[in-house]
């Protein structure tokens, strides 16, 4: 009896060192792909929709530049932005986590709440990025990699939490507000405060000229740093305040997309202009990478904040838009470049979401990864590289908040696998649906399948205690407000 029990010892012991064996080959073949000294480029456009490029099906913007990183590199089908506002995605980008987890779910500096016109109190949210939060920028800036931020921040105020305290070498443009005054020089302008009336004079983020567009500057500026840094590693985060609104286009431009006929456009002629120069401002830096010879050594990374603004554009096939948790506010379009390392032409169908991007930029890079920093982000590195294995349970997403967009409500989300499951927290009515068959959410399928719905929002729910997602609670103004007279 004895003899058998360490025979199936020895066995079992066999077995666990062959699994070590297994897991430790497929460490060795992901690492073989990270290249200490890989620079990264960061573009990050505000804005911009899933449906807005060539790659991604559009025939009317013009995207060539951009649309040249999917030929060259990976195409993510099912990207999504950590909220459904910028200056949570944005937080979840530099941190790693989900707006939730860092009690930063609504665009700073306030939302949309109406205290006589709101059922529900809005859940609590901070004002800017904690200084806490070591960022994307500070381990690689610790990692011996030169650091600059271009573009909008929006992710807290002058005094303490600009780009220059969160681990950025350099600042160019990036200030406490969301959009420019203009997109003309000096960049200044007026806006009004929608919860309070009052009026900010914006002043000019970065100096110009007369006749100055704010996209050119900003590919200026990062022409700029690329060449200062040729001789080192470097991290560059180039955030375009673009396609965000003013919709100000170059008038060139404009007049040429007002040639197509109005039933033909996607979007305003003012908005394909806005893509447009985008477009211009990404082909620069990659010109500049591949006249400096540093194209093969450089991992560059576009994306967008959050869907297609309503006014500006239009999602089809998908539904909704910027400030909606159904697919036209959150899916945007995740173009991958790293010559050597990705396939060229590659088409990724994997969920992914903005949390990733940082573990993905470490292991790319080689530096020591940080999990209790980036805790809710996978690396992308096994689909990149296509080895290893990439197994993630869902994603998710918190909104306890109210804005003015078109099909926007107070929600939470799931996405696992195919199905996608929409807690209304106002009324709790659910919504389920199989993206797979219905990428235009046209169909709640709760009725047809009540288990999984089930299983789905205890999924939902856990994962909210688990980050401490803030609830909304109810408003007694409101309340007090529709109550009968006695």
């Amino acid at each position: 009896m004895m003899s058998r029990v360490l025979l199936l010892s020895f066995y079992a012991y066999l077995s666990f060192a062959f699994d070590l064996v297994l897991a430790d080959e497929k460490r060795l073949e992901t690492e073989a792909h990270s290249v200490p000294g890989t620079n990264v480029v960061l573009i990050l456009i505000d804005d911009l929709g899933w449906s807005d490029l060539g790659c991604y099906g559009s025939d009317y913007y013009k995207t060539p530049n951009i649309d040249a990183l999917a030929k060259d590199g990976v195409k993510f089908t099912d990207g999504y932005a950590a909220c459904n506002v910028c200056s949570p995605t944005r937080a979840a980008i530099l941190s790693g986590k989900y707006p939730a987890r860092l009690l930063l779910t609504q665009w700073l500096p306030s939302g949309r709440w109406n205290a006589r016109k709101n059922r529900m109190r809005e859940a609590r949210y901070v004002s800017n990025l904690a200084l806490e939060e070591i960022t994307i920028a500070e381990t690689m800036r610790e990692a011996g990699y030169r650091t600059a931020f271009m573009g909008k921040w929006h992710l807290g105020t002058e005094t303490y939490y600009y780009p220059e305290h969160q681990g950025f070498d350099v600042n160019v443009a990036g200030r406490d507000y969301g959009a420019p005054g203009s997109y003309f020089y000096p960049f200044e302008g007026r806006w009004k405060i929608p919860t309070t009336g009052q009026v900010l004079q914006k002043q000019s983020p970065l100096d110009g000229k007369d006749g100055d567009y704010l996209v050119d500057r900003l590919a200026e500026e990062a022409e700029k740093f690329i060449v200062s840094s040729k001789e080192s590693p470097f991290f560059l985060m180039l955030s375009h305040y673009a396609v965000h609104s003013p919709l100000q286009g170059k008038p060139e431009k404009v007049t040429d997309y007002e040639k197509t006929p109005a039933g033909q456009r996607q979007g305003k002629p003012d908005y394909a202009a806005m893509v447009e120069s985008v477009d211009d401002s990404v082909g620069r830096v990659m010109r500049t990478l591949r006249r400096l010879n540093l194209e093969q050594n450089t991992l560059v990374i576009f994306t967008s904040d959050n869907g297609g603004f309503a006014k500006a554009t239009s999602n089809s096939p998908l539904r909704a838009n910027k400030g909606s948790n159904f697919e036209g506010g959150i899916r945007v379009p995740v173009l991958m470049q790293w010559p050597g390392h990705i396939k060229p032409g590659s088409v990724c169908e994997e969920p992914m979401i903005s949390n990733d991007f940082y573990p993905t930029i470490l292991q790319a890079t080689g530096i020591k990864p940080r999990p209790f920093q980036h805790m809710d982000g996978m690396s992308l590195m096994p689909l990149l590289t296509e080895s290893g294995d990439f197994e993630r349970d869902a994603i998710y997403w918190h909104y306890p908040h109210y804005n003015q967009h078109p099909q926007s409500f107070p929600s939470g989300v799931i996405r696992d696998g195919d199905w996608k499951l929409i807690e209304n927290f106002e009324t709790g009515e659910l919504q389920l649906f199989n993206l797979a068959m219905d990428i235009g959410e046209s169909k709640n399928l709760v009725q047809q399948h009540p288990e999984l719905t089930a299983t789905l929002l205890t999924k939902l729910k856990r994962w909210r205690k688990s980050v401490g997602a803030d609830p909304m609670q109810k408003n007694q103004l409101y309340e007090s407000k529709t109550l009968s007279p006695n």
